[in-house]
């Protein structure tokens, strides 16, 4: 499902891209991912659930369930994924599987994970902030926005039949990115846990 940002003060949403060809990228999205989780879940208190939107029928828009799938083999039992290959979460269950969610988990901090198209340059940059996102205004869906923190990925070329350029998306291209985004997830969170569990120094 391709997203779009709801409008907001860009500084506010506190963003970062990087390319998935970077050396480091997975390391610089956790890194950036630790500290957006330090600030909107201090005290630990909210349970941080990993959603990845979007459709295994079309390879553009397989980004996040391929995310979501691989989580759970990289890291099984790390955080509760929503939106796998086995069970995506796309445009026709999107408002009844966050309000499962809700249900499931309480005041939960959600990683809203969607794949997006862009300018050529941009193709293979993934972005990560603060904030929600919008999924299905890339395909022209008005659907309701999800998410606490977002990670995005450029997939492939937008502006003109978006449906078709989802369809006709490289696979590796996007294998790549859902590893690295994966990959991002696990080391933030498991770099906020090992944080949780080192004893407080007294001053």
């Amino acid at each position: 499902m391709i997203f779009g940002l709801k409008p907001q003060n860009i500084l506010s949403r506190q963003e970062t891209r990087v390319s998935v060809h970077d050396r480091n990228a997975a390391g610089d999205l956790a890194a950036f991912l630790t500290g957006l989780l330090g600030e909107l879940n201090p005290s630990s208190f909210r349970p941080v659930v990993l959603l990845g939107i979007g459709t295994d029928r079309s390879t553009g828009d397989s980004l996040g369930p391929l995310v979501g799938s691989r989580v759970n083999e990289l890291a099984p039992g790390l955080l509760p994924v929503f939106g796998t290959l086995d069970d995506p979460v796309h445009a026709v269950n999107l408002a009844e599987k966050t309000e499962a969610i809700q249900n499931a988990f309480p005041f939960p901090l959600i990683i809203a994970v969607d794949a997006s198209l862009g300018q050529p340059q941009n193709v293979g940059a993934i972005t990560i902030g603060r904030g929600h996102l919008k999924p299905g205004t890339g395909v022209h869906k008005d659907l309701p926005p999800v998410g606490d923190i977002f990670i995005t990925g450029v997939v492939n070329i937008g502006g003109y039949l978006e449906y078709l350029v989802l369809q006709n998306t490289r696979l590796g291209l996007v294998m790549k990115m859902a590893d690295c985004i994966a990959r991002a997830v696990i080391l933030g969170c498991e770099q906020v846990r090992k944080k949780q569990k080192q004893p407080e120094r007294l001053s």
